[in-house]
């Protein structure tokens, strides 16, 4: 009779050790898809486009198609930046960029009014978190306020200077954009 007990109390503790397995794997699987649904959010592929970005950049590329004028580059190179991600800590940034211009003497400009455009690029990285600058959308946007802020500041700079066109400055390229 006492092997009839220790069999039924046997029999009852395996059902409740399959629950606690399942319970176990359903929470992993919910965990996966959280972390997957996060993994395609932050490359941007979650990310809502917006119908006036899409047209600021057809107007951009139309703008430059039909421009027969040459265009003329300067580089920034290897900038290193503090930035903050969401928890707070501190990461590094390696960045270079090209800026792309109708301006011949862009290169002289950029190299005059060096210190300005850094202070723009520290200002707007400063702004954002590394999570924001990984995504797809964090750079096009910054890529987009950083081309408004340095047209703003050149054209300041060089008001006097009539041969020297007003918001002359077309795009940015980057060449170096390293998050460690």
């Amino acid at each position: 009779m006492a092997d009839g007990e220790n069999q039924e109390v046997n029999s009852s503790g395996g059902g409740k050790g399959l629950i606690i397995v399942l319970i176990g794997l359903v929470l992993v699987l919910i965990l996966a898809v959280a972390g997957g649904a996060y993994f395609l959010y932050s490359q941007g592929i979650l990310t809502p486009k917006d119908g006036a970005s899409t047209e600021q950049e057809q107007k951009v590329v139309k703008e430059e198609a039909g421009d027969s004028s040459e265009t003329y580059k300067a580089e920034v190179n290897d900038l290193v930046l503090n930035i903050t991600n969401a928890k707070g800590r501190e990461k590094l940034m390696k960045l270079s960029f090209s800026l792309k211009s109708v301006e011949p003497t862009i290169a002289a400009l950029v190299e005059k009014y060096n210190a300005e455009i850094i202070d723009i690029v520290i200002r707007q990285i400063s702004a954002r978190s590394s999570e924001e600058l990984l995504t797809v959308g964090g750079k096009a946007l910054l890529k987009e306020e950083l081309l408004e802020e340095i047209n703003l500041v050149m054209n300041e700079m060089t008001a006097n200077n009539e041969d020297v066109k007003s918001n002359n400055i077309k795009n940015i390229l980057f060449t170096a954009f390293v998050i460690k």
